[in-house]
């Protein structure tokens, strides 16, 4: 079926308009104009070329045309060329009525009102304002695949009396499977005829072309498409496989061809310079329904298993944000949420419940005073690590001290315990541990996971995975997660009755290698984010700082890192003490 009540289901297309979210509307007139051109020449009855803003929203050195498209623009690109009819849209509280002429000194037809649910009410009598200067007006409600179907007859009732010609459900997240879509419509296909309704897929599950096709046979009047896809992240449904689709069943009012043609000019490139499409990030914010900014920052992490990312998202999804919060994902990351969902290990028969709900048993904490009075020696994993490998063993041998190490030691030592308490970094570099060293897993990584990956004896590390308690030991359980295992393994030396703590390798993420390497070894794991690197860097320094007055404070010596490190105040040069 590829008719509604009143005509054939219309397309429009928003392939500048979506698309220029990866270059910021960077388009260049040319460019646009012929893809005007191919859209007019295929059929397609809308061509959105844009967002209208002004400088008091957007800064014309950071973007380009499109993201103002003013109207001695518009026209220059399109004049001259007759077929589709010129959208554009405004975002809500990012325009005033006033940045739009009326209808009679602009060539644009439809105006569309980009809104999410919490200011849908204040949205229409703006809607309204624009109706009266004489354009076509559509409502977009963002996200809509997360209301309620109480807010969904709500919207239908705001939307009904406001005049709008078009009232579009946005699949913002790509969120949506096909069985869902006639439940979704059903509220707002009931203002039709008086309001027509349209659809706007994305392609996060790769349903937008079986999704757009039952929003056809349930009676949408009009469906958003992009050529090539081309969009925000893993973009839309494709404008080419529309026309296909509906020329197949209306052979006299879409043609493919022109299109294909422009991809083949223009878009099969363009793709490759600056990318979109299908991603992992993406799969995951639309099964999940939240933003991809949430999936892109735990994937960036590079901390957290897929099984973490998986939880943490389904946690974000029922707290049912309006956007992305970085507060609520700072929340998770910082009370430990991800590892509180984990089902926590059996010992001695007995269920461990996590630790931010119940605390252990003293006597589960087998190591406690195990080392009293001695000193340890905590190696990290950066650059320093290999290039003063000598002077290290030097000491080593000079002062007998107990040796941890974590993750990847490419056998430069043999620590008398190596730990992980990374999952990913676990995964990877277990089997590189030494058949000498004593190997300590953190609480929050499964038995089910270590079985998976060795059959070796362990210690479990005790801790409360959350950055937003100080350190502190209670029961020989540490009350953080310390942020990195190196500075967590000082607080386990700490349990373990150490009397001075020293430290290599301890670089920090400030220091990098002569080629730009925050560790000694080149990692698929590193982090790139300069941001992420540098946030890394003062969690650290805070948690060492604390460790240090933990230790002074209990009448024992501070922290020593012997090799060179951008945790400037600990440093004291190993040659002191070779």
């Amino acid at each position: 079926m590829t008719t509604v009540s009143n005509g054939i289901v219309k397309i429009l297309d928003c392939t500048i308009r979506d698309g220029g979210y990866l270059n910021n509307w960077r388009f260049e007139k040319k460019f646009v104009r012929e893809v005007y051109r191919a859209l007019s020449k295929a059929g397609v009855d809308y061509f959105e070329i844009g967002y209208r803003g002004t400088e008091k929203y957007f800064s014309k050195g950071t973007y380009g045309l499109w993201r103002f498209s003013e109207q001695k623009d518009i026209i220059e690109v399109c004049d001259g060329i007759h077929g589709s009819k010129i959208a554009m849209m405004v975002d809500y509280g990012k325009f005033e009525i006033s940045d739009i002429e009326p209808k009679d000194e602009s060539i644009v037809n439809l105006i569309r009102l980009a809104v999410h649910k919490n200011e849908m009410k204040k949205a229409i009598s703006l809607l309204v304002k624009i109706k009266e200067k004489g354009y076509e007006t559509s409502i977009q409600a963002m996200g809509y695949s997360s209301y309620t179907d109480y807010e969904r007859n709500e919207l239908a009732e705001i939307i009904k009396d406001s005049g709008a010609d078009y009232a579009y459900v946005a699949d913002s997240y790509g969120s949506i499977f096909p069985d869902q879509i006639a439940k979704m419509l059903e509220p707002l296909l009931k203002l039709q005829p008086c309001v027509k309704i349209g659809f706007h897929p994305h392609n996060n599950l790769q349903m937008a072309f079986a999704n757009s096709i039952e929003a056809i046979k349930c009676g949408v009047d009009i469906i958003d498409s992009s050529i090539f896809g081309m969009g925000r992240g893993a973009g839309n449904l494709p404008t080419e496989i529309t026309l296909l689709y509906l020329h197949d069943k209306v052979p006299d009012k879409f043609n493919a061809i022109p299109v294909l043609n422009c991809i083949d000019k223009y878009f099969i490139t363009m793709q490759k310079e600056i990318g979109w499409g299908y991603q992992l990030i993406y799969m995951l914010s639309g099964l999940f329904k939240c933003h991809p900014s949430y999936a892109q920052k735990l994937v960036n992490l590079k901390e957290y298993t897929m099984e973490d990312i998986w939880r943490a998202l389904d946690c974000i999804n029922k707290k049912n944000p309006i956007g992305f919060s970085e507060e609520l994902l700072t929340e998770i990351i910082n009370e430990g949420i991800i590892g509180s969902f984990s089902q926590q290990k059996e010992i001695k028969g007995k269920e461990l419940i996590s630790q931010n709900k119940k605390d252990l048993d003293k006597q589960q904490v087998t190591y406690i005073n195990r080392h009293k009075g001695k000193m340890c020696l905590i190696l990290g994993n950066g650059p320093s690590l290999m290039k003063y490998r000598d002077q290290i063993q030097k000491f080593m041998n000079k002062y007998n001290p107990i040796v941890f190490g974590a993750n990847y030691l490419a056998d430069i030592f043999q620590p008398h315990y190596h730990a992980f308490c990374n999952k990913r970094r676990f995964i990877s570099y277990v089997d590189g541990v030494s058949s000498e060293s004593k190997l300590l897993i953190g609480q929050y990584i499964l038995e089910e996971m270590i079985r998976e990956y060795t059959q070796r004896d362990y210690e479990t590390i005790y801790y409360i995975d959350t950055l937003n308690k100080d350190f502190e030991v209670i029961d020989g359980i540490i009350q953080s997660n310390c942020r990195t295992v190196s500075v967590l393994l000082m607080g386990v030396a700490i349990v373990m009755g150490a009397d001075k703590i020293f430290a290599a390798g301890m670089d920090g993420y400030r220091n990098i290698d002569a080629n730009g390497n925050l560790l000694f070894y080149k990692e698929k794991e590193e982090k790139e984010d300069i941001d992420l690197i540098l946030d890394l860097h003062a969690w650290n320094y805070k948690f060492i700082g604390q460790i240090n007055e933990y230790l002074l404070k209990h009448g024992k010596e501070g922290i020593h890192i012997l090799t060179p490190t951008s945790y400037s105040e600990f440093y004291k040069g190993i040659n002191n003490y070779i």
